[in-house]
């Protein structure tokens, strides 16, 4: 991924979270607090177990900064009033597991859908600037019903920019793959296969491909996308793509793999941004940003400051990508994490 060091300026003010206490949550609040001088950071979610470990632990104890608010993106009430007084919040909070989304698609749409509904509510209720949602590229042409109810959030976070009116809130969605390490991630799995003395390693398909992005770059991304964010964009990073057979020769050598086929809701390789939207698609500062069709003066203030409009076949998938990451690249970004 391409680096960017113009990261919005968060000195003074207060920004929450939701999902704060998850893998990008907690990451992200360590960062905030390593960079900046906050008013307060407040952590939003409904575990309260996860809550009271974030405060235990070392990274977090005694910040007079930081605020830990029970509560659910389903109850607008209880975002209202954690949004009071807040600058900038990130939406990190949704039902990410695919299969069990599958087997609860009633719980998934409430969390993804009415739960983005209730963030763009309180927000524009109570005057936040800025609002960023995290996205996944399993919302592009979705096959699965948390592709499709990510789909419909990131579909609701751009209009919010014309419901939101006369209010100063501007709404925008940071979308990206596979984060390498994080919970859930098949980082992990194949580690602990290997540590268990696995006979051989479950593969899909050999043909699949994916993007990896790490933690850290996505946080980077996020902050540097709130920066030049103008409302109602769909910010994608240029990161690199790699095979999964690659991916797994480097994390398990010599281990055989054994072809299982591909999951129902699984892809054979992921798509960021479809040619459905080249006609809005602009390229600037190591990433592609869609522009809202409603609003031209979006794309229009992009070009201003430098962006490039991207060519009229383009679309960016895993298999078809520029950059890809052998295994000692993998290897060497794993060691950074």
């Amino acid at each position: 991924m391409s680096d960017n060091n113009s990261t919005i300026d968060l000195n003074g003010k207060t920004v929450l979270i939701t999902g704060g206490t998850g893998s990008f949550g907690r990451q992200f609040s360590e960062t905030l607090l390593k960079r900046y001088k906050l008013r307060k950071l407040i952590i939003l979610s409904r575990d309260e177990h996860k809550q009271y470990d974030m405060q235990q632990s070392a990274v977090f104890a005694d910040r007079e900064e930081l605020r830990y608010f029970l509560g659910d993106v389903r109850d607008v009430d209880r975002l209202r009033m954690a949004m009071r007084g807040v600058d900038c919040v990130v939406h990190a909070a949704a039902l990410k597991h695919v299969p069990a989304a599958e087997y609860n698609p009633f719980e998934c749409i409430r969390t993804n859908v009415y739960g983005a509904e209730n963030v763009i509510s309180a927000a524009i209720d109570v005057g936040v600037k800025k609002v960023i949602a995290l996205s996944t590229d399993k919302a592009v042409n979705p096959i699965n019903i948390y592709g499709a109810s990510k789909l419909a959030s990131d579909k609701l976070f751009v209009a919010a920019n014309t419901l939101a009116g006369d209010s100063p809130t501007r709404f925008s969605v940071v979308r990206y793959g596979n984060v390498l390490g994080s919970r859930g991630s098949i980082v992990p799995l194949i580690r602990r296969l290997v540590e268990e003395g696995c006979e051989n390693i479950p593969l899909t398909d050999d043909r699949m491909t994916r993007f990896w992005i790490t933690l850290d770059q996505g946080i980077d991304f996020v902050l540097s996308s709130a920066e030049i964010m103008k409302g109602g964009e769909i910010f994608v990073p240029k990161v690199p793509s790699m095979t999964v057979v690659d991916m797994m020769e480097a994390l398990a050598p010599g281990v055989p793999r054994q072809v299982v086929g591909i999951r129902p809701g699984e892809k054979l390789h992921e798509l960021l941004i479809s040619e459905d939207d080249t006609a809005a698609v602009v390229e600037r500062d190591g990433r592609y940003v869609i522009c809202p069709a409603q609003d031209p003066g979006v794309q229009a203030s992009h070009e201003a400051e430098g962006a490039i409009v991207a060519p009229s076949d383009f679309h960016y998938a895993s298999n078809t990508n520029e950059e890809w990451l052998d295994g000692d690249g993998l290897v060497k970004l794993l060691a950074q994490i």
